[in-house]
């Protein structure tokens, strides 16, 4: 946990309280006392030494964690799932805090995660104006030529919307099995969307790995391994 001070609504949250909007009702509505006093105001700040109490209960503030996650292929990208499925977080069973993955990848596709319990970073990266570089590894069918690159490097057309400009390149052939290994870096999310982008230049994904998120890397990790993030990543991804 910080030292700083934070609005009272948005350590709520965190706390995981209720959503930022239903905590500000909470606080209007005199629910809320912070050291012993009611709060009906939405400025306050607070710090982690100040007592927040909520319809009476102390709130109990989570220490924030954040942790870079190798998914395997055959894993939901949830914290839970209706299906009985395996999921990211029964990776984290050692791990006291509720965690969760920031954005997703499909249940097929491997590769790069953040896990975390501050929902105010996560949501801050998943946002489209940060545009932060993901690149993925693919394995498609066929052996994209030229005019395939080029496509996929000024824009597709997806779902009657084109992408923005990626970057691509070819990084293997095998010309027996009409196979290719291709790098592809976008900083949009949209759904399945790398694996729109090749089908509609013709090259249908056969696997697919995310290898980088911003700087984040899958050095030193195998799948189903995770490691905390620095305090200095931690950082550079809070810039």
């Amino acid at each position: 946990m910080t030292n700083e001070t934070e609005r009272l609504q948005k350590v709520m949250a965190r706390a995981g309280v209720a959503s930022r909007r239903a905590s500000e009702k909470l606080i209007l509505a005199g629910k809320v006392q912070v050291n012993g006093a009611v709060v009906t105001e939405l400025g306050i700040k607070v710090g982690p030494a100040d007592l927040v109490t909520v319809n009476g209960e102390a709130l109990e503030r989570e220490k924030q964690v954040y942790y870079l996650f190798y998914k395997p292929r055959g894993v939901i990208s949830a914290a839970s799932d209706d299906k009985g499925r395996k999921v990211v977080v029964d990776y984290f069973k050692d791990v006291p805090e509720r965690l969760y993955p920031v954005g997703r990848l499909d249940y097929d596709t491997s590769g790069l995660l953040v896990m975390t319990n501050d929902g105010e970073l996560a949501n801050k990266l998943m946002h489209p104006r940060y545009k932060i570089d993901k690149t993925y590894i693919a394995k498609v069918e066929g052996i994209p030529d030229n005019e395939a690159f080029k496509k996929l490097r000024l824009g597709v057309l997806i779902d009657h919307k084109k992408t923005a400009p990626a970057k691509a390149h070819l990084l293997s052939a095998e010309r027996a099995k009409k196979t290719a290994v291709i790098s592809l870096t976008i900083h949009e999310g949209r759904y399945h969307q790398v694996k729109k982008m090749l089908e509609a230049v013709g090259y249908p994904v056969q696997k697919l790995r995310r290898e980088s998120y911003g700087f984040l890397t899958l050095a030193g990790l195998n799948a189903g391994s995770y490691r905390k993030l620095t305090q200095d990543e931690v950082q550079r991804l809070k810039q």
